[in-house]
Order: C-alpha cells, then structure tokens, then sequence
C-alpha cells in the first residue's frame, strides 16, 4: 500500500489520501477533529483501507467516528460508504433527501456506473455494500449539524454536477466542502505553482446554469478555503471560482458546435483535451508532465456529460 500518511491542511482538519484509479491526489477523505470525528467523503470501496490506515496514523480508531458526510452519491464520493461503515460502527452516514434511498440501495447507482465505465467497474467500485436505513440521516438545504461545541456544519442544496449534491459550510474554518459542484483542482500542477481547476460535467445530471447558480451561491458566502472532493483544498477561492466559470461556458460552447455538426463524443473529448492542453502548454506545463494522461481521460467523462445535456436540451441550443 503507498503512503498513506495524511495531510495536515490546519485548523483541525486532515485530508486522508484515496488512491482512486491508483492515483496519489485524485480523491480523499477529511477528516474534521471535533469532538464528533467527523469524515467528509469515503470515495469508491477500494480507497477504504487507506482511510482505515490513516486513521490509524492520525490516532484514531474507527470506533471513534461519529459521522461520515458525503456530498453526493457518485461513487467515486460515497461508494465506499457501506464498506466503511462496516469498520466505523458508531458512525451514521449523512446524505443529501435525493441520495437516501440509493445509498440504502445502490442497484442503480450501480447500473449507471456500469454504463459509464463498463468491464472497469469491478477494480474501480466493488464492492457496494448497501447501508441500513437506521444509519443514514437527511440534510436538506439549511440543515446543521453539531459535531463540536463551537462548530455546526451547515448543508446547502448545490446542484448543477448532481441533482442529489449538497455542500458544507464549516464556519469555525470560514471554509466549504464542494464535492464536485465547484469542480476539482488539479493538485499535480501545485508543484509548477499552477492553481488550475476545471468543472465536472459528467453524465447524467450536468445542467450548466444550475452550476453556475451553485457557483454563485458558494461565492455568495466569502468563505476563506474550498475543500475538493478532488483534491485538497485552495484559499485562492475566486480565483478558482472564475476558472471554472471559463471552462463552463467554453465546454458548452464547444459541446453545442460539434453537437449541431453530429460528431460524436470521441471528437468532443479530443477538443476539450486539445484546448484545456493548449491553455496548459503555454503556462510551461511540459509535454511530458504526468496530468495530460489524466486529463484525457477526465475530458473523455466531460464530454459524455455534455453531450447528454445537449441531447437533453436539443430545442435550447443557444446557452450562451
């Protein structure tokens, strides 16, 4: 197993690595030191042993963790909840109205992941244990939850990735846990000293006004830090808000002229990848840095994504 030793992002918080897809710094486990252990996504089954070392590393037993959050019900998010919450036998797992009944059973998340990522699902996802529904609480927009004297976690409603999305605010650290509604940071380009972040338009509940809405709504808040579900966190935070604002509003751009000219998804992945790669270049990223794999493979999600919008949305083609 890789080294595992977390994070330390300070003010009480650690990031525990996941090693999804094999990889260091795509998604991670926080973990909040309150006197509720608190755990903000789980990622897909097979990160769970690297969360259960973490833990080790950072003190704790399994039987310490209280909550366990996860902001949406993805699967590389909240798959590895179940197995988790087999450990973790104290803990309840806290979920967004809209992922309740598909955590309690996970046929069709399931089914969709199998769909997207076909004789990969196994390595990537399995197993998908479901979670009893005792063990699940409901946070709707507005709702807060005590994990500490001081500290009530706030969840707001932030669709626009996923309808079954919601974000938290931490106001002891002024900062919020986005998932995947704000988009991911590229934590590999940190040390070229790049903040680069990029939406996430994965199929199949994309709606690109609703994200920007979502976006609007996060920047409303003035909060000092944003915590990805992929990966880490930045306190450049409008920054990293505009750029994902950009790449929208240029994904969707490019998504509606090759939608309009019937090419197909492949195409559509290969010009995200050329733009995104282009940007990237002439920032001095080299040809040979290890993120252009990755990004190929996330533009390949990004498109599929986009183009299911678009053939959802045929008669409104006109966006932006």
């Amino acid at each position: 197993m890789e080294n595992n030793k977390p994070i330390d992002l300070g003010k009480g918080i650690s990031l525990i690595d996941g090693f999804d897809l094999g990889l260091s710094y795509r998604t991670g486990t926080y973990v909040i030191h309150e006197e509720e252990l608190t755990l903000i996504e789980t990622g897909p089954s097979p990160s769970v042993p690297y969360i259960l070392q973490g833990l080790k590393e950072l003190g704790y037993n399994p039987e310490d963790v209280r909550y366990i959050i996860v902001t949406h019900i993805h699967l590389d998010h909240a798959g590895g909840a179940g197995l988790l919450l087999q450990s973790c036998k104290n803990a309840k797992v806290v979920v967004h109205p809209r992922g309740f009944k598909h955590l309690a059973n996970p046929s069709r998340l399931i089914a969709g992941a199998r769909a997207v990522y076909g004789s990969e699902f196994d390595s990537l996802f399995d197993p998908i244990i479901p979670i009893p529904e005792e063990q699940l609480i409901v946070k709707n927009d507005g709702d807060q939850l005590k994990i500490g004297e001081k500290c009530k976690l706030q969840f707001l409603d932030t669709p626009g990735h996923a309808s079954h999305h919601f974000s938290i605010y931490d106001p002891v650290r002024n900062g919020i846990f986005t998932g995947d509604t704000v988009g991911m940071q590229y934590e590999w380009l940190k040390e070229l000293k790049i903040n680069f972040h990029l939406p996430i338009t994965s199929p199949n509940q994309f709606n690109p006004d609703t994200m920007l809405q979502s976006i609007e709504r996060v920047r409303s808040i003035n909060v000092d830090s944003i915590y990805y579900g992929h990966f880490s966190m930045t306190n450049h935070v409008n920054d990293a808000l505009n750029q994902v604002v950009y790449w929208i509003e240029k994904f969707v751009k490019e998504g509606e002229r090759l939608f309009k000219e019937n090419d197909s998804q492949t195409v559509l992945a290969s010009r995200l990848y050329e733009l995104v790669q282009d940007y990237l270049l002439k920032r001095n990223v080299p040809e040979d840095h290890r993120i252009y794999p990755l990004l190929k493979q996330d533009m390949e999600i990004c498109a599929m994504g986009i183009l299911d919008y678009l053939n959802k949305h045929e008669k409104e083609l006109t966006i932006y």
